[in-house]
């Protein structure tokens, strides 16, 4: 490798040093994923040329364009894209119960649910949009900036508690929201969190993140569960005999929290950390674009 060469890749390697491994990683997914995405593409109130559309009916004589109509038999009217960027909230549950793993050649729940959250977070950012945290000191903003200290507040350890609680009380309203979790736990805070969403003219997504294990519960004969906060403890001897009760349970929380996301506006879906990252990135950026338009 020539000089200059060693110079350039010496430079890109100190440029990169001090990322945070969340952050490089999102960029990759991102770029893999959604090449070229843009936050925003419909018409609306703004300066940046979408695209020309036929006049209709509607159209006043103003907003025809007639350079363009000029070159046809039709009429055009010149189309500006959006321009009022909304405010994006995430909130990925921080509690012990997100450290878990069914297998070690699989991510905890926690690092998918960091690393969709982030991804997602640097296509918004690159169309303009301003996106935070719903955690205190995360107020959204729009920049490259505003990646690193997104990636700075998502990149943490898990708590002592099983599960953490979303505060969306600090969202502008008529913003968005996005709430990463496994949902296992006590949903009474999700259900006051949805209500308050509501009230304030919140739209968002449910995400549930959960591994394999917890969806085909593999486990037979002689089994001992621990809670990832050891806080915890269920033995018993025929593990096997609980499976179908257990895919019963989950299948009925999964209802519930679908019914208490379609009453508050929002919609719900599960992703599992065994499914790749690009395409649950996929279904939040489209899902999201969709709300957005509402």
């Amino acid at each position: 490798m020539s000089g200059p060469a060693v110079g350039l890749r010496a430079r890109a390697e100190a440029l990169t040093a001090g990322l945070s491994p969340l952050l490089v990683a999102a960029e990759h997914l991102a770029n893999s994923a959604l090449p070229g995405a843009h936050g925003r593409r419909r018409a609306g109130a703004g300066a940046e040329f979408w695209q020309f559309r036929p006049a209709g009916a509607s159209d006043g004589l103003a907003r025809i364009d007639w350079r363009r109509s000029g070159r046809s038999d039709e009429v055009f009217v010149r189309e500006t894209e959006w321009q009022a960027a909304r405010a994006v909230a995430l909130w990925v549950d921080q509690g012990a119960a997100m450290d878990y793993s069914g297998d070690r050649n699989r991510p905890t729940k926690s690092a998918r649910a960091q690393l969709l959250a982030m991804a997602l977070a640097l296509v918004l950012l690159r169309g303009g949009e301003r996106v935070g945290l719903a955690l205190p000191g995360h107020p959204p903003r729009a920049g490259r900036a505003q990646a690193e200290r997104l990636a700075r507040g998502l990149d943490t350890a898990p708590a002592a508690l099983e599960h953490a609680t979303p505060d969306l009380s600090a969202i502008p309203t008529g913003g968005h929201a996005l709430l990463f979790s496994d949902f296992l736990g006590d949903l009474s805070a999700i259900e006051a969190s949805l209500n308050l969403a509501a009230s304030r003219n919140l739209r968002g997504l449910l995400v549930q993140v959960l591994d394999p294990a917890e969806e085909g519960f593999p486990f037979d004969g002689r089994t001992r569960f621990e809670s990832m906060s050891g806080h915890l403890t269920f033995e018993t001897l025929r593990a096997g005999d609980l499976r179908a009760a257990y895919r019963d349970r989950l299948a009925a929380r999964k209802d519930m929290l679908s019914a208490l996301a379609r009453h508050a506006g929002w919609r719900f879906t599960t992703l599992h950390t065994d499914s790749p990252a690009a395409a649950g990135l996929s279904w939040l950026y489209h899902a999201l674009s969709l709300e957005q338009r509402r």
